[in-house]
């Protein structure tokens, strides 16, 4: 995979020998234990031409640890899907299975929905 290059921020061209770019600070975004987590669990059907998926949104963490939980949730359930932005999408209607699942895992789930 290729390096992330630093992005220089606001410098065109400097003509002092000492100068040193500045460069922007990534935000890292640690991730909580699961135990202090409350993920929220429903089925969806928007803008999925009519197919459901079942969403689980609230996750605070790193995007790796975001599609790790992700990849034991769909694998789990036999399923394909998509964790990104802070939610993870499992394919066809698995509320049930999925709340079992994070809450043996350790997180604290609420279902969303009267599905």
């Amino acid at each position: 995979m290729a390096k992330k290059k630093k992005e220089k921020v606001n410098v065109v061209y400097s003509t002092n020998p000492d100068f040193s770019f500045e460069y922007e600070e990534e935000d890292t975004l640690e991730t909580l234990a699961p135990e202090k987590q409350v993920l929220y669990v429903s089925i969806d059907r928007k803008q999925r031409g009519g197919k459901e998926v079942t969403l689980v949104e609230g996750f605070v963490g790193t995007e790796e640890d975001l599609k790790d939980l992700g990849k034991l949730l769909k694998s789990r359930c036999g399923v394909g899907g998509s964790a990104k932005d802070g939610e993870i999408i499992v394919q066809g209607s698995f509320k049930d299975k999925v709340a079992e699942l994070l809450e043996k895992e350790g997180y604290r789930v609420k279902k969303k929905g009267g599905n």
